[in-house]
């Protein structure tokens, strides 16, 4: 069932959505040659618990970490490593969701480590326009089919495309609610899309083929060619004014 929330709630993951973005933030500002994802993870937990929240993704699972940190082919659920360095021309995935009075923010941006090449930030810029093409349709008496589609046909421009295992989803008490939000659809299809329903957007694009596979230790999802991948998220809410992005710092 879909959870529309009301403009107190509203108002409550806002601030989710915040601390959320925040912690993206302190990511960021650490993400350097050298520094192991262990690190950027206790980074990330500290400053969301030090802002009266949880880390969402701490045991939800049983995932280990309080973030999803994934390393250039890996594309989403990357395991936090006390043993894993980022170095120079690296592209990593960071995805964080905070837990704040009862509601959760979720979001996810690709960084650069240092100098990357051309085509590995040509991948991050078209991710990420690709998600302020989809949320254009995020209007009332339109389709989640409509959002999928503005991402499929935005990122197929530069020979890229969406991996379709994996979906954007409903967002509120729950870190994953319904509906699934495909990063690929039909135009009219689908769901309608209504003022109070909370969406976590996040396309999940890959320079090759949409293919994946999960590794061994259950969690880490990678390319099955072996390209670069890249990801962008925010959790955006349509209100009776139109849509407000919440994971905004």
């Amino acid at each position: 069932m879909i959870q529309i929330k009301n403009s107190e709630q509203i108002a409550v993951m806002k601030e989710a959505g915040r601390i959320t973005a925040e912690a993206l933030l302190v990511a960021g500002e650490n993400i350097r040659d050298g520094i192991s994802t262990k690190q950027l993870d206790t980074l990330i937990r500290e400053h969301i618990e030090k802002s009266g929240a949880k880390p969402s993704f701490l045991g939800y699972g049983g995932f280990p970490g309080s973030a999803c940190i994934s390393i250039n082919d890996e594309v989403i659920h990357g395991i936090p490593s006390a043993k894993r360095y980022l170095k120079e021309g690296d592209i990593v995935k960071v995805d964080v969701g905070a837990y704040y009075r009862g509601f959760h923010g979720d979001s996810a941006r690709t960084f650069a480590v240092g100098k990357v090449d051309e085509a590995a930030s040509r991948l991050i810029e078209v991710t990420e326009q690709s998600f302020w093409e989809a949320i254009k349709q995020m209007e009332q008496g339109k389709r989640i089919g409509d959002i999928g589609a503005a991402v499929d046909s935005h990122v197929k421009q530069f020979g890229f495309s969406t991996v379709k295992r994996y979906v954007g989803h409903g967002i509120g008490h729950a870190l994953h609610e319904q509906p699934d939000v495909p990063n690929f659809g039909t135009p009219g299809r689908g769901v309608r899309i209504c003022t109070g329903m909370v969406l976590a957007i996040e396309p999940m694009i890959n320079m090759g083929s949409d293919d994946v596979k999960t590794l061994p230790d259950g969690w880490t999802v990678k390319t099955a060619d072996g390209s670069l991948s890249a990801h962008y998220e925010n959790t955006v809410a349509l209100t009776p004014n139109g849509v407000l992005v919440l994971t905004k710092a």
